[in-house]
């Protein structure tokens, strides 16, 4: 039996959403498929290989402008799929902060 640990609901596509994902230094592109999207995160199905790629942190570009992006953190792998949770403006800082405060304590 599979737990779903998603804090929000799902939205599933019937046939995904094309997206980018871009390294934060803009070093890669890759194309994916978005096959899901929760408020918290992402599964996505990756074209080409992931090997090389620093993964735990890049955008998911949602528009061909990439006006509409999301900053992600990689969640899990499964073969060519990925699970992505969203981050949100100030995060690094706030876990930055707990830590600190947890290292005082």
């Amino acid at each position: 039996m599979v737990t779903e640990r998603r804090k929000g609901e799902r939205v599933t596509f019937e046939r995904g959403i094309a997206a980018h994902m871009m390294g934060i230094d803009g070093t890669w592109r890759r194309d994916c498929t978005m096959e899901d999207i929760s408020e918290t995160g992402a599964k996505l199905t990756i074209e080409g290989s992931v090997e090389g790629l620093h993964l735990k942190e890049f955008f998911l570009l949602l528009s061909s402008t990439g006006l509409a992006y999301r900053r992600c953190e990689l969640a899990w792998v499964n073969g060519d799929q990925i699970g992505v949770n969203f981050l949100k403006t100030g995060d690094k800082k706030k876990k930055a902060a707990a830590r600190r405060s947890n290292a005082d304590a």
